[in-house]
């Protein structure tokens, strides 16, 4: 039977985890600190250890430094279990030594499939190890097979560039230069038509990918693209991503389905627009924009009607319209070009 060493000081969360873990064979030590889990770690040795992150007396990053540099616990597998969902904590924990990671909420099959997977490579790699006729090979750790590996790319050897709100990052008919990925803040990229209205395009927000006009060729930019928030990216040249695409065939196949999703996502979106009500246009605009630019969907937005309205696929005055009602209904406030969303199941519901 296998050991889990759970690290969490949210009383309720830390006993109904360790319940089901323990139901599924798993003998479980709990520990509702850092300081505490580093005493048990030392003396009982657990096969893996899951530690939250924001916790008092010790938080899980300390608890990870500590136990890393001690010679009897620096092999034990290491999970992050928080609620912290920024790049940022998560690649520092990572870059900490950290195994894997997984957000609160999280599921009993996110946690038993993250343990059990880490259990099977230590499993593996000691078999290895243990067998003198099989030579053991490293895995290429500089190998990029995932997205998340790609964008961990950008983060180390990407160009960075600092956007205030409303600055363009290219124009229409820019050349192509650089792939983007958003550290922080939100873009919109919209063409003209023929009369002058601008047409939104696309939002991306941090964590985001976006300039991929073309992945092989040097072509102009399709559309423009504009910061709606103060904004942090980092960009990678288009010459040397086409010779990461040659060196890790893998992640092809991963950009492949990021297309198919964006094409998904435009192709909803043309549908809603020719077909969907105006205040359903309406509702689907601001909760886009809320999910783009927000933590939290019921955050304020601060966002022109001129916006909301290209990406709804309307003219500007229904749009304020449709706004105008849904403030009758106690759904949202609205003041100058803030938005706030009073009712967010009720908005989500309009049909």
């Amino acid at each position: 039977m296998k050991t889990v060493l759970f690290i969490e000081d949210d009383m309720v969360l830390r006993e109904t985890t360790a319940e089901l873990l323990e139901l599924a064979g798993y003998n479980v030590i709990k520990a509702s600190n850092g300081k505490i889990g580093i005493k048990i770690a030392k003396k009982k040795l657990p096969d893996i250890i899951v530690c939250d992150i924001m916790m008092p007396v010790l938080d899980g990053y300390q608890a990870l430094k500590i136990l890393s540099k001690n010679k009897t616990t620096k092999h034990i597998p290491f999970i992050f279990l928080s609620a912290k969902t920024e790049r940022c904590d998560i690649r520092k924990g990572m870059n900490l030594g950290a195994d894997d990671y997984i957000t609160k909420p999280f599921t009993y099959d996110d946690l038993t499939i993250a343990i059990e997977s880490r259990l099977a490579k230590v499993s593996i790699l000691k078999e290895l190890q243990n067998n003198k006729k099989t030579e053991i090979i490293q895995p290429n750790e500089d190998e990029i097979k995932t997205l998340n590996d790609l964008k961990n790319f950008f983060y180390d050897y990407g160009d960075e560039f600092i956007f205030k709100n409303e600055d363009f990052i290219y124009r229409e008919s820019d050349h192509s230069n650089y792939i983007y990925l958003i550290i922080q803040g939100a873009i919109k990229c919209f063409r003209i038509e023929e009369h002058g209205k601008e047409l939104i395009t696309s939002l991306y927000k941090e964590d985001d990918l976006f300039g991929y006009t073309s992945f092989t060729q040097n072509t102009p930019h399709k559309e423009t693209a504009v910061a709606i928030a103060d904004t942090k990216l980092v960009g990678i040249s288009n010459i040397k991503f086409n010779e990461i695409l040659e060196e890790n065939h893998k992640i092809a196949l991963e950009l492949i389905k990021l297309l198919t999703n964006d094409l998904s996502t435009i192709k909803e979106q043309l549908i809603q627009m020719a077909y969907g009500s105006v205040n359903k246009k309406t509702a689907n605009s601001i909760l886009k924009f809320a999910k783009k630019i927000n933590r939290k969907p019921e955050d304020p937005i601060k966002i022109s009607r001129s916006d909301l309205a290209s990406v709804a696929g309307i003219a500007t005055e229904t749009l304020i319209r449709a706004l105008t009602e849904f403030k009758k209904q106690g759904i949202i406030k609205a003041e100058g070009r803030n938005i706030k969303v009073i009712d967010l199941e009720k908005l989500k519901n309009i049909n």
